[in-house]
């Protein structure tokens, strides 16, 4: 795995401060049933980080101090950390929305029948991840097989009532590119992609999230044995907009690592920068005393977040 970290520092990115905090992003761990090219996270099957229950109870009480109003959810496969569903019915006790960010194969998984059900029951915000509306870039992108199986897991999650009108289940799916280019516009795709799942498997959704590739971790490995490096991070400099830097998620979250150590957002904590920029780590536990700084490190992947209609874990920031 390639260290990009010195190809970043040659871009450097506008100062940004962060506002009110409402959201912790709590990564559970990095294993996962799949192993994903674009994954800034490199997850996978052979992945060991989880975080443990204490870790989860700390971030509840800092939630009750702080007033945290929700849950961002993400890995890995969050699922698979054996804890989640302790973590899950204790955050909807406690009136906190739940967004679990989840490759919908892991429902077909043997073991995790239970998913689908269990989401449904505590009405927990499903995020999905659908690369694409046809086979062939999903399986190219996340190995064979992978489209018919989240077909199939996102039927089952139509029939409990996800994405149907008036339920409350709230489903959403994530697009990336499966290349060194930007995504396309948010609006229209999400048109295309409720016309063509809807006709050809019959599948409902609430709203398409399209998220730009970082060119950090295992995608940022690829785009440097392919020379493309350079070229994407110049691509995505030349697309910033400076009116998409008020909205990106940066400004209301924290990034929280299995192991509690905090992050201004996922993508910093895979590349180890540290909250605000500081050159010592920061525990989850320093929310007890209060917020944290308002200063967000910040670096060249940034411009992943801010480049055209914008990126971040809601989608496009701008039209």
């Amino acid at each position: 795995m390639h260290d990009v970290r010195p190809l970043l520092a040659r871009h450097p990115f506008p100062v940004i401060e962060r506002g009110q905090l409402d959201t912790l992003q709590l990564n559970l761990g990095y294993l996962c049933n799949i192993a994903c090219i674009h994954c800034h996270v490199n997850a996978g099957p052979r992945r060991t980080e989880l975080m443990d229950r204490e870790t989860m109870e700390l971030a509840l009480a800092v939630a009750a101090g702080l007033g945290i109003r929700c849950f961002d959810l993400t890995g890995g496969s969050p699922e698979m950390n054996p804890n989640f569903r302790w973590l899950v019915g204790q955050a909807r006790e406690r009136g906190i929305h739940v967004m679990d960010r989840l490759n919908p194969t892991i429902i077909e998984e043997p073991g995790y029948e239970w998913v689908a059900d269990f989401l449904a029951g505590h009405q927990v915000e499903a995020i999905a991840s659908l690369p694409c509306y046809g086979p062939d870039n999903v399986d190219e992108q996340r190995g064979d097989g992978v489209f018919e199986a989240s077909i199939r897991a996102l039927r089952k999650l139509n029939a409990l009532g996800y994405g149907q009108p008036g339920s409350g289940l709230a489903l959403n799916l994530v697009y990336n590119p499966n290349g060194a280019f930007l995504p396309p516009a948010q609006d229209k795709l999400e048109l295309d992609y409720k016309r063509l799942l809807a006709e050809n498997f019959g599948i409902v959704f609430n709203q398409l999230y399209t998220l730009a590739n970082m060119p950090i971790q295992r995608f940022g490995s690829w785009l440097v044995s392919k020379g493309r490096f350079d070229s994407y991070v110049d691509t995505l400099r030349g697309a910033h907009r400076d009116e998409n830097l008020a909205a990106v998620m940066c400004r209301s979250l924290v990034s929280v690592d299995y192991q509690g150590w905090l992050y201004d957002c996922d993508f910093n904590q895979m590349l180890g920068l540290n909250l605000a920029g500081a050159s010592e780590r920061v525990h989850l536990r320093s929310l007890l005393d209060g917020p944290p700084p308002r200063q967000i490190g910040v670096g060249g992947h940034c411009y992943g977040c801010t480049a055209g209609q914008g990126s971040s874990c809601g989608g496009a920031l701008s039209g």
